[in-house]
């Protein structure tokens, strides 16, 4: 068999007269080759290391400053102010050295020093520049004196050509809002939702908290704050994230669809070389740092400590609480197909295998007709499953093994490759084909996605891909960011034949992927079985609705003077209140990413000027006049609380933090209890697009995403995605329960529709307005000149 040739390194045969050895040839110069690869990566890591260590400083920066100490020894004037002299009469073992030697090596000693301490006055420098945040409650297309003078600064002490982790160092950390001002912000932002009595037994229990409480929580949250470097994230991914004991499925996981329109290839296994090969290039310049760090305004640096964990990282279950396992330098990933694992190696002879070789490896699993083995076909439903059933099955059976050998190959893999036997993808002749994709991305047969790995990628038989991520590592925006890079580097790079296959040549002496081993007993089975049962339950019960907004897009918005994501949200709550007849908190989700290992933030949506508006949309009395001024009002509220959120002033983190420290403490606080049970009904997030501007959309119109979405938060309520795609489209992601009399996300899906279309009327009225008063001005001129 070509594989056990191949696994051969050499071979030897004992005579009587010695060893006779013989070698492969090939096999030496793939270690060989291998050797040189992985020493050539450790050098560049070590060197990219050295770079951003010394950001915003360079290397040879210490050889100037070294070079001007070392001739101030021949100049009458000591920039050292006498500490060169001082070092050189206390250096060790000084009387061993000569006089000029001793006065060379102080001179190398206090420019080192020197240097060092310019490195860190720049960086603190840059610290402080970046605190900063007024610059972002300007008006759009505004910025004054002071502002365009802040940016420059940032310019100057920004250094040039920055690596992706050039700036962690020299962001702040994530302020602790102060108690009063919180508990202000939430009671606003419950006033609407509340009558009278209820908001009233809410400020007494705030009033209380604050009186009595809060000042003992804060202290110790403010001591987190100097300590860590973020007080938020750690306890946000081990109390939101890891701790939860339901399925992580649905739940949990989030998902990413392929290109709307383009499907650069009908054939699966060539379209899932091109991606995987795509991915590997990531990693690679992941792995080395070389990626440019993500700027605001091209200049104000975002916090790049998410992207560490895109590749080689896996949820592992616990009895109590999970933990993220993260690996470096694993070689391989693992494919699932018609209920078999295989283990396919992504280098050979020290280098990434080629998209035409994976796409053969692949096309190597799709012929494979070998059956699965005894609970083999299901073995992934325990990651769709509850927690502690997962976490004391893989105690029992996976610990040892065979078992142990095969689900340590799947959790040590770079990531996870489904090759889906279901067409999926948008078809604008089938009504419901984008709801089929998103289940099948989100969810799909609940033991085809390995929901545990940090993401599982999804290649379906006509072309199209999609992405299932675990949600505790990272947020979206940073599996975006990978998703972007892909489809670029696969549609625009490397392309395909005229017969859709990869391009390159096809190496047939390849070893064939390894089918994983198990042997799963009864017990087991059962125990498969049922997480699969109960993850079906909840993947059965998911209406999911895509909804493709293509009456308008971003351009139109702007010419409105309005800010993009205000205007959907306040369409968001205009949907809302027609579709349940009652406002209901709302959860938008915001970045922190601007402070040191950043997250999210909340912004409450569901606002009072919110509210006023959409109930003068309701009211057959109010004028178009009104109704645009109260959306102006309720637009710029939601345009500064977001603003808020960004810059480390939210609510939600701040209450969540003090609520852990009463828990660590063993203290009750009814206020802190009752706002974390409230019920978000409205759970709502922006899929960023663009964020490296690889592919011109106005060039390309057609290679734009579709991009993603997740599951309800609520039983009784709606999750929505939205991606503003280009100028005129506006994706729409919509999800709810069929167990909820309530709710229908195809129904939400039409009050969107027309809950934009509304509120652009109120823009036309306001325009129609301005032209005939200009008209009347230009008759009134023209009257003047006749007479």
């Amino acid at each position: 068999m070509a594989e056990a040739h191949q696994a051969v390194g050499f071979q030897f045969t004992v005579r009587p007269d010695g060893l006779d050895l013989k070698l492969s040839k090939e096999v030496i110069k793939n270690i060989y080759l291998s050797g040189v690869t992985a020493w050539k990566k450790r050098a560049i890591q070590f060197k990219n290391g050295v770079l951003a260590g010394v950001y915003p400083a360079s290397p040879s920066s210490w050889l100037i400053v070294v070079i001007a100490m070392m001739s101030s020894l021949y100049i009458p004037f000591d920039p050292s102010l006498g500490m060169i002299d001082a070092l050189k009469e206390n250096l060790p073992h000084r009387h061993c050295m000569s006089v000029q030697t001793r006065a060379v090596l102080s001179a190398i000693l206090f420019a080192t020093g020197l240097w060092l301490f310019l490195i860190y006055l720049l960086r603190y420098t840059l610290k402080a520049l970046l605190s900063y945040h007024g610059w972002i409650f300007e008006s759009h297309g505004r910025m004054s004196k002071s502002t365009q003078m802040w940016l420059s600064l940032v310019k100057m002490f920004s250094g040039r050509r920055p690596l992706l982790y050039s700036f962690q160092a020299s962001l702040p950390r994530l302020p602790v809002p102060s108690v009063d001002d919180t508990i202000h912000r939430y009671l606003e932002s419950v006033r609407s939702l509340l009558d009278s009595e209820q908001y009233n037994q809410m400020e007494t229990l705030a009033n209380d908290f604050k009186d009595s409480l809060a000042a003992q929580l804060q202290r110790y949250l403010i001591l987190k704050s100097w300590w860590g470097t973020n007080y938020v994230s750690d306890w946000w991914e081990e109390y939101i994230y890891l701790r939860g004991r339901s399925p992580i499925m649905v739940n949990s996981n989030f998902y990413i669809m392929d290109l709307l329109y383009v499907n650069p290839t009908h054939r699966q296994a060539a379209r899932a070389g091109n991606v995987v090969h795509a991915m590997l290039q990531y990693r690679r310049k992941l792995e080395r740092g070389e990626h440019a760090p993500l700027r605001a305004l091209g200049t104000v640096p975002m916090c790049s400590t998410q992207m560490e964990r895109i590749f080689n990282t896996t949820r592992i279950p616990g009895i109590e609480t999970d933990i993220v396992q993260h690996l470096t330098d694993r070689k391989h990933l693992v494919v699932y197909h018609k209920g078999r694992f295989f283990q396919v190696w992504l280098y050979t002879g020290g280098r990434h295998l080629l998209p035409s070789e994976l796409e053969t490896q692949f096309l190597r699993i799709l012929n494979d007709t070998s059956e699965p083995l005894p609970g083999e076909l299901k073995l992934a439903a325990l990651t769709a499953g509850n927690r502690v059933p997962w976490a004391r099955a893989r105690n029992k059976y996976f610990s040892q093994g065979g078992n142990k050998a095969s689900l340590d190959a799947i959790e040590s893999a770079a990531f996870f490759l489904t090759l889906d036997d279901e067409a999926q993808g948008y078809d604008p002749t089938k009504t419901k084909s984008l709801d089929s994709y998103a289940k099948s991305l989100l969810h799909g047969k609940c033991y085809d996605r390995w929901f545990d790995k940090s993401f599982t990628l999804i290649s379906y038989p006509n072309g199209k891909m999609g992405i299932n991520a675990e949600h505790s590592w990272a947020d979206a925006p940073i599996v975006g960011h990978m998703w972007e890079y892909v489809l670029a580097t696969d549609c625009f790079h490397l392309g395909y034949t005229e017969e859709g296959h990869c391009k390159g040549d096809v190496n047939k002496g390849l070893p064939n992927p390894t089918r994983l081993q198990w042997q799963i007993p009864k017990e087991c089975q059962d125990a498969i079985e049922t997480s699969y049962l109960s993850a079906k339950q909840i993947a059965d019960d998911v209406d999911f609705h895509g909804y493709l907004f293509t009456e308008f897009g971003k351009g139109l918005i702007k010419k409105c003077r309005c800010s993009p994501d205000a205007f959907i949200q306040l369409a968001l709550q205009l949907a809302q209140f027609r579709d349940q007849r009652v406002f209901c908190l709302t959860y938008e989700s915001s970045m922190t990413r601007m402070f040191r290992d950043g997250r999210t933030e909340t912004v409450r949506s569901c606002t009072s000027e919110a509210v006023a508006f959409v109930r003068a949309m309701e009211e057959a009395g109010a004028t178009n006049a009104q109704r645009l001024a109260l959306f102006r009002k309720a637009a710029d509220k939601h345009q500064n609380m977001y603003r808020l959120a960004m810059t480390g002033s939210g609510i939600d983190r701040h209450l969540f933090c003090l609520y852990i420290v009463s828990k660590y403490l063993g203290i009750d606080s009814p206020f802190l209890t009752k706002v974390l049970s409230e019920p978000w009904k409205l759970s709502t997030s922006q899929t960023p697009q663009q964020q490296l501007n690889l592919v011109d959309i106005n060039k390309f119109p057609k290679y734009v995403g579709a991009g993603g979405g997740f599951g309800p938060v609520a039983d009784d309520g709606y999750g929505v995605s939205y991606i503003i795609v280009g100028e005129n489209l506006i994706t729409f992601h919509i999800s709810s329960k069929f167990s909820s009399p309530d709710t229908d996300s195809f129904r939400f899906g039409q009050h969107i529709g027309k809950a934009m279309l509304d509120i652009q009327a109120l823009f036309k009225s306001e325009n129609d307005k301005k032209m005939v008063e200009q008209a009347k001005q230009i008759q009134m001129e023209n009257g003047r000149k006749h007479k």
